[in-house]
């Protein structure tokens, strides 16, 4: 049996889609693979395979340590992609930003959710033959769709109108989530139901803070904020909406995005150069707020036109399934170990 141990910290902070990929993999690799992998979590044990899902550094010095075994390293960042998420001051940006890849080269091999990182480490002075893209995943049976009865009642639950055409929005409240195109469409369509769930996961420290607070605290008549909820709510707000837009301005591989889709849930995104790699097709992708706006009105008047996307994502969850994913997971450490058994010898 193969024993990995899971070294993470993704669930402490929340609303946050590295903790639910984190927590999705490892009920999938427990639930699938009970008799061949031996899971544990930030141990400091013997292992044949160490996973790491956050870079803290308490992680690194850990790699050191022979008994980690075969050293994985999940990047669902570069110091890019952090621009518009988190404030932080030079010179401890540029230190922080070294540090991330320092710890990704520390690692024996690299995970990736988006294959279009790979160049970016690459450039950094990762060699290519030592990055893997495995896209990430959802449950079916933690996000599902609900007939339309089930969805009134959620609507009742929760008390939105019952025949307001609903957008569903969902992250952390910054920046680079679009959140301010997101509260302007809003504004823009009166007659539309929006709903953002997610909050401040990091505070002050958070881009656009004092500006996104304000709205927050007095958002438009039609605009809700519910704030961070459970993954068992989560599932409910999406079968609430009639679509799922999320305006951001850089993403890896959004896991808001999978469980709409997992729901059935229509979803909108703008249109980002990453998403044409991973999910080209199953999405109305929109360059800027105006064409949002612009597609935003003929969904809502148009039920064939979103019954059409509705059925993409149907398409689209089963290609990130549960079931789909857990193969290429499997053959994924068991080649990692042997990999790791051939270094040792």
């Amino acid at each position: 049996m193969l024993k990995i141990n899971m070294f993470s910290t993704a669930e402490k902070v929340k609303g946050q889609g590295v903790g639910s990929a984190y927590s999705e993999l490892v009920k999938m690799l427990k639930k699938h693979f009970p008799n061949d992998f031996k899971i544990t979590i930030n141990k400091y044990g013997k292992a044949d395979i160490t996973h790491y899902h956050t870079i803290n550094p308490t992680f690194y010095l850990s790699t050191f340590s022979k008994s980690r075994g075969r050293k994985i390293g999940y990047v669902h960042f570069l110091p890019e992609t952090l621009e518009g998420s988190i404030k932080l001051p030079q010179p401890f940006k540029g230190i922080f930003y070294k540090y991330v890849i320092a710890f990704y080269k520390r690692m024996d091999h690299i995970v990736v959710v988006n294959p279009t990182f790979i160049d970016k480490l690459v450039n950094y002075g990762i060699p290519r033959d030592k990055i893997t893209y495995i896209p990430n995943f959802v449950s079916k049976k933690v996000f599902y769709a609900v007939d339309d009865a089930q969805k009134l009642a959620l609507r009742k639950k929760y008390g939105y109108d019952l025949n307001k055409f609903t957008v569903l929005g969902s992250g952390q409240i910054q920046t680079r989530k679009g959140v301010l195109d997101f509260i302007k469409l809003a504004e823009q369509n009166p007659s539309v139901q929006f709903i953002w769930t997610g909050g401040f996961s990091f505070g002050k420290i958070t881009e656009g803070y004092a500006e996104l607070e304000k709205v927050v605290k007095n958002p438009p008549k039609n605009l809700s904020f519910p704030g961070i909820i459970s993954r068992d709510e989560m599932v409910e707000y999406y079968n609430i909406s009639d679509l799922f837009l999320l305006p951001s301005y850089n993403e890896l591989f959004p896991m808001s995005v999978l469980e709409a889709f997992s729901t059935n849930t229509p979803v909108m995104l703008r249109d980002l150069d990453l998403y044409h790699s991973i999910i080209d097709g199953y999405y109305i992708g929109c360059k800027d707020e105006s064409e949002m706006n612009e597609k935003l009105h003929e969904l809502s008047n148009d039920s064939e036109l979103l019954n059409k996307y509705r059925q993409q994502s149907i398409i689209a969850s089963d290609r990130y399934s549960e079931d789909h994913l857990a193969k290429i997971w499997f053959d994924f450490y068991t080649e990692q170990s042997k990999e790791g058994s051939y270094v040792k010898k």
